[in-house]
């Protein structure tokens, strides 16, 4: 089922009143490739946001803030330190690299109730950060609630490429599904022609399958948002939930010599 179907008793009022802006929960790296000669602590920061327009929300410290390397899983809640990003609550921590692999960093945070659409929001959220030049198993599944599971490497990819997913909810391909795309505007400085290009909307194949070639570098938030099979209580009243498979993807420009 679409998102329309779970945020549904207020939004008329809200795309009245003004446009509607798509949450993102983020988890970004401070590089999604550790080369030899590089750094090799790697930065992640986690956070809940309208990426493109800049506009944080608070970020609670998350249920879940692990990494899977090398077949093995690493919780790293522990190490997780209070931070800001654009102006509110989130996360972040150091994250050493001793080997060679891909690591596929992901969190699930407390569900965020969201009032102007009456629901619950959860956004499953990972990126992935190869190393050393190994780059096996960067199509692997964590096993998450859903998840987007790449066909394209989820990385080394240049500002014009193709990226390719799959959406799965409890380990299942989702036919159809909708899936927003939103750049990361760091430094604030584009500006969208309309509002209607500030979310790109797509939609998955009959398997589950999308494709988004990016127009520009940087971070990209993909994340595909269908209807929890629960509800929560919110002041005492059981209220739809909001599940999302987000990942977030890094586009590359051109090296000049």
């Amino acid at each position: 089922m679409k998102k329309a179907s779970v945020c549904s008793v207020f939004l008329f009022i809200v795309f009245a009143a003004v446009s509607v802006q798509a949450h993102y929960g983020m988890v970004i790296p401070s590089d999604s490739m550790v080369m030899q000669d590089d750094a090799r602590t790697v930065h992640v920061t986690a956070s809940f946001s309208h990426p493109f327009e800049m506009i944080g929300m608070e970020l609670v410290k998350p249920k879940i803030f692990s990494v899977l390397a090398n077949g093995k899983n690493q919780d790293l809640l522990g190490s997780l330190k209070q931070t800001k990003v654009m102006g509110h609550t989130a996360w972040e921590t150091d994250y050493k690299i001793k080997r060679p692999g891909v690591y596929m960093f992901y969190m699930e945070p407390k569900p965020y109730w969201e009032p102007a659409e009456d629901c619950f929001i959860i956004h499953y959220t990972k990126t992935v950060v190869t190393s050393f030049g190994d780059d096996e198993g960067w199509d692997g599944e964590l096993g998450l609630k859903t998840e987007i599971v790449p066909l394209s490497k989820p990385f080394g990819l240049y500002d014009g490429n193709v990226f390719q997913g799959i959406v799965k909810m409890n380990g299942k391909p989702v036919p159809y599904a909708e899936v927003e795309i939103e750049y990361y505007n760091a430094d604030h400085k584009y500006e969208a022609p309309t509002d209607y290009m500030v979310t790109q909307t797509i939609k998955a194949d009959g398997n589950g399958v999308f494709t988004y070639a990016a127009p520009k570098s940087g971070w990209w938030g993909f994340a595909a948002l269908n209807e929890a099979d629960f509800k929560l209580k919110q002041d005492g009243e059981e209220k739809g939930v909001e599940l999302g498979a987000v990942i977030w993807i890094k586009f590359e420009d051109w090296k000049s010599k």
